[in-house]
């Protein structure tokens, strides 16, 4: 008696075990119409600097501080190249009155030159005077623009929203030309770096919709934070999976680097970030043709 209910213990044992095994088969089975990526989020990075040299005399925003287009963010002692463009200035207008009264001499003496009253060399010169400062007006102008150009480089502005990532430079220092000043790191566009194995890039395109999720919980939600992204660029060219990728048992494998963007972002999106990407392989397009069709 003793042994048969040990053998039904068992029997309930091995069944337990097999059930077991059998959920955890089914729920970690891949689904082959799903793919499951892994990547980094990117963000692009901006550089921004002077179009001039001289001494910075104000700089509004700190590390960390946002930004928006438009928005000014440091200044250059701008003396000489205001005193430039204003000297400029007033050369045009010189130069405008010389040039209108030599056209005014010219006309005086066209009809007198065309019937030879006026000397030919006396004609010859006021044709000449009048070319001439019509030529000193118009470079003069150019020069101008030359000179306001320089002038406004003496500012710097946001190229679009982001955030100040690093300030290069203070108040009083000389920079060059082209020397950081700032670099920012813009909101948009904001995408993640993931390979895909040869065997199912024929299986993704261009415009794909896909899932994003981070490794942070939502703390209102108790899930992990979710984004919408589309696969925007998929390498014609394959490679060696990366280093910072790879398993023992892939880092022979052959892959394709795509980039899935998301459009929607916010402030939780940070420069290197793990994510998870899930791409529904059934999904179809507007045109209501699946990914295989």
């Amino acid at each position: 008696m003793k042994k048969y209910k040990n053998l039904i213990i068992a029997a309930a044992i091995g069944f337990t075990i097999l059930a077991v095994i059998l959920v955890y088969l089914k729920l970690n089975k891949k689904d082959p119409s799903e793919l499951t990526l892994f990547g980094n989020i990117e963000i692009r990075q901006a550089d921004l600097s002077f179009r001039a040299e001289g001494r910075v005399t104000k700089l509004f925003k700190e590390e960390g501080d946002e930004v928006k287009k438009g928005e000014l963010l440091a200044l250059m002692d701008d003396v000489t190249y205001k005193a430039k463009y204003e000297k400029s200035l007033a050369d045009i207008r010189r130069y405008k009155a010389q040039s209108a009264n030599y056209y005014s001499i010219y006309k005086r003496h066209r009809a007198l030159c065309a019937d030879g009253t006026t000397s030919k060399e006396r004609c010859d010169e006021i044709l000449k005077d009048k070319n001439e400062s019509r030529a000193m007006l118009e470079s003069e102008i150019k020069q101008s623009k030359i000179y306001k150009d320089d002038w406004d480089n003496t500012k710097i502005y946001a190229p679009n929203d982001g955030i100040v990532t690093t300030r290069v430079v203070e108040e009083g220092m000389v920079v060059g030309l082209a020397n950081p000043v700032y670099t920012i790191s813009l909101n948009h566009p904001v995408w993640i770096r993931a390979y895909v194995g040869e065997e199912n890039l024929g299986n993704i395109k261009y415009n794909m919709k896909a899932t994003v999720l981070t490794d942070t919980t939502d703390p209102h939600t108790g899930e992990k934070r979710k984004y919408e992204g589309r696969i925007g660029y998929i390498s014609p060219v394959a490679e060696f999976t990366p280093k910072t990728v790879q398993t023992e048992e892939l880092r022979t494998d052959l892959v394709y680097r795509i980039r899935v963007y998301v459009d929607k972002t916010d402030k939780y999106l940070r420069q290197g970030m793990p994510t998870t990407i899930i791409i529904d392989l059934k999904q179809k397009d507007e045109n209501g043709r699946g990914s295989t069709d």
